[in-house]
């Protein structure tokens, strides 16, 4: 959790300041209005500038705001407040921030108490529980464990638990003939099927709070039948329940063919034939009737159904017992004439139905460990969704499986083997043997079970309409659009007419031989991609990928994927083939344009068409805001002998990208391509041999070009192939730029600046650069700070977590410090600022600094006042070659402040001066006195330049640069790395000078600084 501090800076005075004009204040953020194809709108301000919608805001509410007052802090940064807003503006948004539509949105200011506020309790570990408890629990559990034993039981379980994901392939219900009675039992199940499938779905339609409200009801039934079983269970300790079974030698009989088990009974002093002995005996005297062999060489005996938990019978239900289609029932250890019966007599004895093995078994108990994504699936109606859904579903995962491995022992340990193994109830007159166990009557179980199909039933109708509308909404699947609607409420109307006539057809086929297995692969496909997606982020290292959860390994998802794989030819091969062919074609489909294939000779073909598919993917639209990171342009400079002036720049690069992503250094040879087309050459394998030196993974391009400037614009628009471009690029600091009187050393600096910012490119720089560390280095301490002034797309959040990443950085501390104006509320910006980092996953130290309103200083003033000074004269002096000489004459004779340095050019001449001519001239009467002008002028110009007063628009900014320079320094001294707001270049060229001397102010003091521009798009966002 964030740490927040509120430190004020005090000043000497508190006074007013001229306002500054109004300005029309532009939201370049989006509206609330949903657009169908949910990516990024950008549009420009008509000077190189863009502005964009945010993935993660929601200010409609600001559309009506027309202006905004611009405090005179941040007056370096008022030309682009229209589309970079004051961080206190973008944090105040938060508040009113929801995910879920707008029609829901109005639909919970008029009803306060909807679900949106629901928590980890009721909006994930419930639902959950109520999902992964179902009638497999009641109805086939005590099967699964008679036919694989405990031992082979707990591993199903544990299986099944680790997974989550299945569902079964063995039917609830048999129809022994289609014609009978059972086939009309079935058409009556669909009929009352069909009437509760309406009532829940007119439930969930009604709304979400109903189907808490029952869900809570039926989810309380269901746990009180679970805690009645482990209360008939301690209670058979002493006195188990009566439960006999008629067992033929050691056969087991079906109970409701007969009334009584024994042979004879006796009725007054006779003893006649029994119902059973009727049901193997031909009609006749008792001593000449012909009798089944089996039948009168063997003993009717009753035997315990539940001995109880003290008996000892978990020894003899260790182990697994699987049998084989049509095999008889039979209890090792009771005695036993091994003859010959006759087949009419079979359907007296309890035989298996299906041939059992460990893998079937697996099938069938997976689908009560299905439901783990119904919170996820109503992630819209919590109120801290990042943090509910992980912790109520690991919780409900970790209750219902402590059920399952308990109820597996008390079952083994309870219940006699031939019992478990009756998977109808055929041996005790179709009762439910959990029932029996269950204490104080068998009537908990029943009405629990219902109630366990029901609830589950509204939680699926719940969730699953949601899940479709979301799907509908991002227009992924475009014949799915319709079900993106719903009522103004944002309940998925459509969606829900859907999911409902799907679940009605299952009830119509009344069949899960049929059904179960297709869905099943389904289940497993769909949590196979999701472990699939969670793997690869983390493999890539995605910079939005931050999971919360802080034991996740991407070993844990490729697991999960590869038993979902497995388990998915296990349990039925050709279904799973059926399944990966169906997802297949839903991608091919949601795909629609694939790249053709071009088998070409060996690796190298197949890797250029692998290539060549993934360039044209990457041409179909921009990328995501969630998939974006930075793609590197590295422009570096080379000295004379053609080697890397500023190597640190590339350590910067590789610390950045970890080998991930693309990153091109460029660089620009200025001449004739012709005659430069050689050291070109050398110097491409200068910075190739440089970069491998650096560790830095990517491309290098160098242009020839006759100036300079050209050759950086040439790089900024041509550098990529397709959609595999630079979105950001790094250069470094002109420095010596104060002390050249050219012009040229800044001017190709402020140019590629706003050649950036035309082109929609993020832009770094590094300033001190050389003072970087190494990859080699390690700091054991320290923090980088983060000056979030303006916000521009969020790059200054992303840009330390990427820098974490690598070693150097690794154990630095994250700290942010933002502003707030007179007019800002300081606690409520602390309040945001920890919502908004507590969305994105980022951990780090927050700390609000509040900048009164002051006097402008002397010192500003006068360093206002010498900026222009020195402007002025360095206008004066461009001037022809007798004058530059005259005029520096005249500042060295009254000992100018401006002091002649060396010249620095690192950038390329504008115009080359032929060396003179000489020139026969014809002094007239007019060009005497003109020069006589000329000679005068040059006293009036300096004294000009003495009487100067200052611009009042560039004495704002110089407060603004002196102002929050002092705050960082003396917050930030100590810093590893201080990440600073880039302001832009002023609109007026004339002004170009001075924005160098600006960004010096602003960064004095400060031994690394990495000024960020951000390209205009949000960069990252609170969607995981």
């Amino acid at each position: 959790m964030p740490h927040f501090t509120v430190v004020p800076v005090k000043d000497q005075a508190q006074s007013s300041y001229d306002s500054l004009e109004g300005i029309n204040w532009v939201d370049y953020r989006d509206t609330g209005q949903d657009y169908p194809d949910h990516q990024d709108t950008v549009s420009s301000d008509g000077h190189g500038n863009h502005k964009e919608d945010s993935p993660f805001l929601n200010s409609a509410d600001a559309a009506g705001k027309k202006n905004d007052f611009y405090d005179r802090n941040l007056a370096l940064f008022e030309e682009e407040l229209d589309i970079r807003p004051k961080v206190s503006s973008l944090l105040s948004r938060l508040v009113n921030y929801t995910n879920i539509t707008q029609g829901a949105k109005e639909h919970e200011e008029e009803e306060s108490a909807e679900s949106p506020n629901m928590g980890t309790l009721m909006g994930v570990y419930l639902p959950c529980l109520q999902n992964i408890f179902g009638v497999i629990l009641f109805l086939r559990l005590t099967w699964i464990v008679g036919m694989a034993g405990i031992i082979q039981s707990l591993l199903i379980v544990l299986m099944c638990c680790s997974c989550k994901y299945l569902v079964p392939q063995a039917a609830i219900f048999h129809a022994t003939d289609p014609h009978g009675s059972d086939s009309a039992m079935l058409n009556n199940m669909r009929v009352y099927g069909s009437i509760c499938l309406s009532l829940m779905a007119v439930v969930v339609f009604v709304g979400v709070k109903y189907v808490n409200k029952l869900a809570s009801l039926f989810l309380a039934c269901v746990i009180i039948s679970i805690v009645s079983i482990y209360a008939g269970a301690i209670k058979s300790m002493t006195h188990p329940p009566e439960f006999p079974i008629c067992m033929l030698g050691n056969r087991t009989l079906v109970r409701d063919r007969f009334d009584v088990c024994a042979k004879t009974v006796t009725q007054g002093n006779i003893t006649v034939a029994s119902q059973l002995w009727d049901r193997f005996c031909l009609p006749g005297n008792m001593s000449t009737a012909q009798c089944d062999d089996y039948f009168i060489q063997n003993n009717v005996t009753e035997i315990q159904g539940i001995p109880g938990l003290s008996s000892g019978i978990i020894r003899d239900n260790m182990w697994g017992n699987y049998m084989q289609k049509g095999e008889i029932l039979e209890k090792a250890g009771l005695l036993s004439v091994d003859a010959h019966s006759a087949m009419e007599n079979f359907i007296m004895y309890v035989s298996a139905d299906i041939a059992t093995s460990f893998t079937l078994l697996v099938g069938i108990f997976f689908p009560s460990a299905t439901g783990i994504m119904a919170g996820s699936n109503r992630s819209g109606d919590l109120r801290d969704a990042q943090k509910s859904i992980p912790v109520g579903t690991i919780l409900a995962i970790t209750t219902t499986s402590l059920v399952y491995i308990s109820s597996v022992v008390l079952f083994g340990s309870c219940i006699e083997g031939v019992v478990l193994r009756d998977k109808f109830g055929d041996a005790v007159r179709k009762n439910l043997v959990v029932g029996t166990l269950s204490w104080p009557s068998p009537w908990v179980i029943v009405i629990g079970s219902f109630f366990s199909t029901i609830g589950a039933g509204l939680q699926s109708l719940t969730g699953a309409p949601r899940l479709l509308q979301a799907i509908a909404k991002d227009n992924i699947i475009p014949f799915l659009r319709v079900f993106g609607h719903g009522k103004n409420n944002g309940e998925p109307t459509w969606a829900l007419l859907l999911t409902g006539l799907i679940a009605e057809l299952g009830i119509l086929i009344a069949s899960l031989d049929m059904v179960a297995p297709i869905l099943s692969m389904f289940f497993l496909m769909c949590y196979l991609f999701v472990n699939l997606a969670c793997a690869v982020q983390t493999l890539l290292r995605t910079p939005n990928w931050r999971p919360r959860f802080k034991y996740y390994h991407w070993a844990l998802s490729f697991l999960g994927m590869s038993m979902c794989l497995a388990l998915m030819f296990i349990s039925s091969w050709y279904y799973a083939i059926v399944a990966m062919g169906i997802a297949g074609m839903i991608y091919k489909y949601i795909e629609y344009q694939g790249a053709e294939k071009e088998w070409g000779d060996g690796i190298r073909g197949l890797s250029l068409s692998a290539a060549r598919y993934a360039l044209l993917r990457l041409e179909v639209g921009p990328p995501h805001t969630k998939n974006w990171r930075p793609q590197l342009l590295v422009l570096l400079k080379l000295d004379e002998d053609l080697h890397v002036k500023y190597p640190r720049l590339l350590t910067f690069a590789s610390q950045l990208k970890a080998g991930k992503g693309l990153t091109i250094v460029g660089s620009v040879i200025q001449g004739n391509f012709l005659d430069s087309f050689g050291e070109m050459q050398a110097a491409e394998q200068a910075i190739k041999n440089m970069m491998e030196i650096e560790r830095v993974k990517g491309f290098c391009q160098v242009v020839v070009a006759s100036k300079v400037r050209e050759g950086v614009v040439h790089l900024i628009q041509s550098c990529g192939l397709g959609g595999m471009k630079h979105n950001t690029v790094v250069m470094g600091w002109p420095y010596g730029w104060r002390q050249s009187e050219d012009p040229r050393a800044w001017k190709t600096f402020i140019n590629t600046v706003r050649c950036t910012t035309a082109a929609h490119l993020a832009l770094m720089v590094p300033k001190n650069v050389s003072f970087y560390p190494s990859n080699h280095e390690r700091f054991t301490d320290g923090n980088i700070d983060v000056w979030w002034i303006v916000h521009d797309g969020g790059m200054l959040m992303l840009l330390p977590f990427l820098l974490k990443q690598h070693k150097v950085w690794r154990k630095c501390r994250m700290r942010i410090f933002t502003v707030a104006q007179m007019d800002d509320n300081s606690i409520q910006m602390k309040k945001d600022l920890a919502t908004f980092l507590y969305q994105l996953r980022i951990e780090a130290e927050v700390e609000v600094v509040e900048m009164h309103d002051s006097d402008i200083s002397a010192y500003t003033y006068e360093r206002t006042l010498m900026m222009e000074q020195r402007s002025q004269m360095l206008r004066q002096m461009r001037l022809s070659s007798a004058e530059r000489q005259r005029e520096a004459q005249l500042v060295k004779d009254r000992h100018s402040l401006v002091r002649m340095g060396s010249l620095y050019s690192d950038e390329e001449e504008e115009v080359v001066e032929a060396p003179p001519e000489k020139v026969q001239m014809t002094w007239t009467r007019e060009k005497c006195e003109a020069e006589r002008r000329n000679r005068n002028n040059a006293p009036e110009n300096f004294r000009e330049l003495m009487s100067l007063k200052p611009d009042q628009s560039n004495v704002r900014r110089m407060h603004t640069a002196v102002k929050l320079n002092e705050v960082i320094v003396n917050r930030s001294h100590d810093a590893r790395l201080v990440l600073l707001n880039m302001p832009g270049p002023p609109r007026n060229t004339d002004g170009d000078e001075n924005y160098m001397e600006f960004l010096e102010v602003l960064t004095e003091g400060l031994e690394r600084v990495l000024l960020v521009r951000g390209g205009g798009r949000e960069v990252i966002t609170i969607y995981s």
